[in-house]
């Protein structure tokens, strides 16, 4: 059943939205189907078909709603479809199609904010239940169904197409869905707040979306956005087993155990990215966020070739950073640029990098905590430890919060031995 779930929610969703342009109404008699199914399929065996017959019970349910609610159904808002597309009442769920691309669009579409349309998309097109997307987001049933239901209402009065947008237009729309996959993925990767330090399952569940609507299409699977995101975050995700010890402690990259990352995502993300490059030094994107992307994906890679450590090419990951920099101009990515330029030997530079960069992210911790560390590697303790200390007051994930203290004791305890203080 879950096997189920997870392969076949989003398609058979879609499947029922094409046919009765409602999400609410199809969303309710899928998840019924499928609650049908946990009390029959253990007595009766499971079908031949299961997704023909969770389409059958579910389009049975919409007839059996329909005909209840006949005079208010003719009343509810409809999302705008193109009638060539829709379905045909024997059309055989097994049917290839692009059924799930036009979920994923419906649900990233630009008039949704990447938030809402993050959500949206992990419930519709993943399935991902409410209280799961809840808890992945750190806010309370209730509040993400609540949300849930205002992206619903808005796809429906922004009269959002249940459709693929002619190819000069999907490029750009995929660019949306990148960045909405994105978004999911740091959230899981580094969660702002809470107690976790990495939420594995919303991370796989980015993954996995990205995989689902590269699957959809020709021009989908060849989306550069997409295929560089991807190598960016099979990247960055071959290192969840390190990243935490055993007893549930975030572990620096430095000291994580390189052995347990694993191989074969990181060699699927580096197979990606020789397929995104051409030549030495020039990318074949389209697209300042797929750009953007690879030049993470080049870093991440960086990182990934070296087998300790000590082995890591910081001046190379410092100039990709630089690229970033030029290409964004995100305050995020030049404290990163700071933090490669202080490994590779410029303290000073490092520290000229993040100059201002606490105003630009006011309510994040990682700007004092950068500026922090590399105060601390001048010498200069007390302004350090007063950086130290705004970092934590603004960190909202314990465990980065204890990193950051033991980051300040250490200092402190170092600088106090070296005037002789016990």
């Amino acid at each position: 059943m879950a096997r189920v779930w997870r392969d076949e929610w989003g398609r058979l969703l879609a499947l029922l939205v094409a046919q009765t342009r409602r999400l609410d109404l199809a969303e309710d008699a899928l998840a019924e189907a499928f609650e049908q199914a946990t009390h029959r399929w253990p007595a009766d065996g499971v079908p031949e078909a299961p997704a023909g017959w969770l389409l059958t019970t579910a389009r049975r349910r919409v007839i059996d709603r329909l005909r209840a609610e006949a005079m208010h159904a003719r009343k509810e808002p409809l999302i705008a479809m193109d009638e060539r597309h829709r379905l045909a009442d024997n059309e055989s769920p097994g049917a290839p199609g692009d059924e799930v691309l036009r979920l994923v669009l419906l649900a990233a579409h630009p008039a949704l904010s990447p938030e809402a349309g993050a959500a949206l998309t992990l419930r519709l097109v993943l399935g991902v239940s409410t209280a799961d997307i809840a808890r992945l987001f750190l806010v309370s049933e209730p509040t993400m169904a609540a949300r849930l239901t205002r992206a619903r209402k808005k796809v429906v009065a922004a009269g959002i197409p249940l459709a693929i947008p002619d190819p000069d237009v999907l490029s750009e729309r995929l660019d949306t869905v990148a960045q909405v996959a994105y978004l999911a993925f740091t959230a899981g990767y580094a969660p702002g707040s809470g107690p976790e330090v990495l939420r594995v399952d919303l991370a796989g569940e980015a993954i996995r979306l990205v995989r689902l609507v590269s699957a959809q299409t020709t021009q989908a699977a060849e989306s550069p956005s997409l295929m560089a995101l991807l190598a960016l975050m099979l990247l960055q995700h071959s290192r969840r087993d390190a990243r935490v010890d055993p007893g549930g402690s975030l572990v620096l990259l430095p000291n994580q155990d390189r052995t347990v990352w694993r191989q074969g995502e990181i060699a699927e993300g580096l197979d990606l990215l020789r397929r995104l490059t051409a030549g030495a030094d020039r990318v074949a994107v389209t697209s300042l966020i797929a750009a953007s992307y690879v030049l993470q994906a080049l870093i991440a890679a960086e990182h990934a070739r070296a087998r300790t450590a000590g082995e890591t090419d910081w001046v190379a990951i410092a100039d990709l950073y630089r690229q970033l920099d030029e290409l964004t101009g995100s305050p995020v990515v030049r404290l990163n640029r700071a933090v490669a330029v202080a490994e590779a030997g410029d303290v000073p530079a490092a520290l000229a990098l993040t100059d201002g960069v606490e105003r630009e992210l006011p309510h994040s911790h990682r700007a004092a905590a950068v500026r922090a560390d590399l105060l601390a590697r001048q010498g200069r303790v007390a302004e350090s430890a007063t950086a130290y200390d705004r970092a934590i007051e603004l960190c909202g994930n314990d465990a980065e919060r204890a990193v950051l203290q033991r980051a300040k004791r250490k200092h402190t305890r170092d600088t106090g031995r070296s005037n002789g203080i016990p």
